[in-house]
């Protein structure tokens, strides 16, 4: 079915539902009747051969006892009696010749059925249905008496009107048709209604999605009022409607610390620009005014290209080239390049263990870089930081854990957010734009793995899980550093 606008009109749930109830209600009902039908022609065709049959036995007793052509007028005359009372019954005794030695008033019979006469041994005769001046007939013609009796051979004819018969069974049709028809509207309209009952749950569900909003994320369906068979699909939908309100407010919360972040470097430079330009100044001021600027640059240049790298992680484009990749060598090398802060601060680092990986060597090192430059900032002067590096199972396990103060349960679920910072203040110290966490959560992920945050009473533990090779063996320990 095609609309005025060219587009193809889709059949609602309920009237799929309606037609098929009604299509399988008819299909069932026709069967029926088709079967009722094919038995009660098939009984009226039983006694029809009851019958028949019966008056061929009385012509070949009657037979039996007369000689022909002698004894032909009393044959004609026990037969006339015989048929006394049968209305529609015909009979026709033909012999050898052809000549017609008895035959009713009423004589239906085809002229081929009366000229053929049987051979003797010839097949049982079969029963034939021709019409005669507008009057259904069935019957047969056989072969009186049988060859070994020694008597004349006659061909004997008996043929009944079915007339009363195809009229029940029109009748019988037209009946069908009209309880067919009723049955198949009356079934459309209940299994209507039944559909519209049944589907009521699903109107419930859309006229609730119809209501969700940017601003109402937090409706969910109840699934104690529903069918347990859309249990399982409400309980999905609220799922959904779960996961889409926390990332909507991921995204809210990550455009409002996106536009904090880029509104405290711009205003900076917008400050110092101005404050530049207000008089005349030496080279001397002018260079440290565009010594301070390319300090902010770079830290937008870093911001960007950070978002950039989350946002190809979000989109499943972070794919990591692999190749083995020592993480025990990685940690050393890091310990190096952190060495002076760690001076800086009095820290102690230390490692242990050895592990190896298959993953991109450059990634993985940038995520090690950002939870070791994390603990760093928040370990305590003279604290300690320790590494641990273990393969258990089928995972090579990387810990990093910081003396320090645990980090507030409140934090924890937030702690890998982009621009979430646990501490209340929003800029200070010189710290990154709160991506570094971010970042590293997206490396392990892209290799597989993944990374959780446990605290203790005097201490904050970062582990993580990254599968090992298939081909990889143990790798050795390589003791504390």
């Amino acid at each position: 079915m095609i609309d005025t606008a060219g587009k193809r009109q889709r059949l609602s749930l309920t009237a799929r539902l309606t037609l098929l109830f009604a299509a399988a209600s008819t299909t069932v009902l026709l069967t029926l009747g088709l079967l009722i039908a094919q038995a009660v022609e098939g009984h009226f065709i039983e006694q029809d051969m009851e019958l028949l049959h019966g008056k061929i036995h009385l012509a070949s007793h009657l037979l039996a006892r007369q000689r022909l052509p002698a004894d032909l007028p009393a044959l004609r005359r026990h037969v006339d009696d015989s048929l006394v009372g049968h209305h529609g019954l015909a009979m026709a005794i033909v012999d050898q010749r052809g000549d017609i030695l008895f035959a009713t008033p009423e004589e239906p019979f085809p002229a081929a059925m009366l000229r053929h006469f049987p051979a003797p041994g010839e097949a049982a005769p079969r029963l034939q249905t021709w019409d005669s001046d507008g009057r259904p007939w069935r019957g047969l013609a056989t072969r009186l008496p049988a060859e070994e009796s020694g008597a004349a051979p006659v061909l004997v004819a008996v043929a009944v009107d079915i007339s009363h018969h195809r009229q029940f069974m029109q009748g019988f049709q037209q009946t069908l048709w009209t309880v067919v028809a009723l049955a198949a509207a009356l079934v459309g309209i209940l299994g209507w209604l039944a559909v519209r009952r049944g589907l009521a749950p699903l109107r419930t569900m859309r006229q609730g999605a119809a209501g969700v909003t940017a601003s109402r994320l937090d409706f969910r369906l109840r699934v104690d009022a529903v069918p347990a068979e859309l249990a399982e699909l409400a309980a999905t939908l609220n799922d959904m409607l779960a996961r889409l309100e926390e990332s909507f407010q991921r995204l809210q919360d990550f455009s409002s610390d996106l536009a904090h972040e880029l509104r405290t470097p711009i205003s900076n430079l917008m400050t110092q620009t101005q404050v530049a330009l207000t008089r005349a100044r030496r080279p001397e001021a002018y260079r440290e005014v565009l010594a301070s600027n390319a300090e902010e640059y770079e830290r937008l240049a870093r911001m960007i290209g950070d978002m950039l790298f989350l946002a190809q992680a979000d989109n499943g484009r972070l794919v990591p080239r692999r190749a083995a990749v020592d993480l025990a060598m990685q940690v050393g090398e890091l310990f190096d390049f952190f060495d002076a802060l760690a001076e800086e601060k009095m820290l102690r680092l230390t490692r242990c263990g050895a592990g190896e990986v298959r993953g991109d060597k450059s990634m993985l090192r940038r995520a090690l870089a950002n939870l070791l430059s994390n603990a760093i900032r928040h370990t305590p002067a003279r604290g300690w930081i320790e590494v641990r590096i273990a393969t258990v199972g089928e995972e090579v396990t990387v810990a990093i854990e910081n003396s320090g103060p645990p980090i507030a349960a409140e934090h924890l679920p937030r702690l890998f957010d982009r621009f979430y910072r646990a501490d209340p203040s929003r800029h200070g110290g010189g710290e990154g734009a709160g991506l570094g966490l971010a970042i590293s959560r997206s490396i392990i992920r892209a290799h597989g793995g993944e990374i959780e945050v446990h605290c203790g009473d005097d201490a904050v533990c970062f582990l993580l899980r990254l599968p090992r090779p298939a081909s990889a063996t143990p790798a050795r320990s390589a003791g504390p550093s």
